[in-house]
């Protein structure tokens, strides 16, 4: 699966919140998952918990998948910004 926005989307919309999350937890137990495949351990755990997030969003908060989208987004710079500014 490809990296980015692209790839959080598609898995949004193609698995559950519930299934997302299983296959987080079977990444993390046997290294493998239904959900992604052919990527770092690392990537899969990052695109699945960013999908998981978008998803939940979606679920809990009826908001829309582009919206959901640009929460996650902003919620990251947020963190890059916290995240730079402990490092220096």
């Amino acid at each position: 699966m490809g990296s980015g926005v692209k790839a959080v989307k598609e898995l949004a919309k193609k698995f559950s919140p519930a299934q997302i999350e299983g296959c987080i937890t079977q990444q993390l137990e046997t290294g493998e998952n239904i959900c992604v495949k052919n990527e770092s351990a690392e990537r899969i755990i990052s695109e699945l918990a960013k999908a998981e997030f978008v998803k939940d969003l979606i679920a809990e908060k009826g908001i829309s998948l582009a919206d959901a989208l640009r929460e996650l987004a902003r919620r990251m710079r947020m963190l890059e910004k916290k995240l730079k500014g402990e490092g220096e």
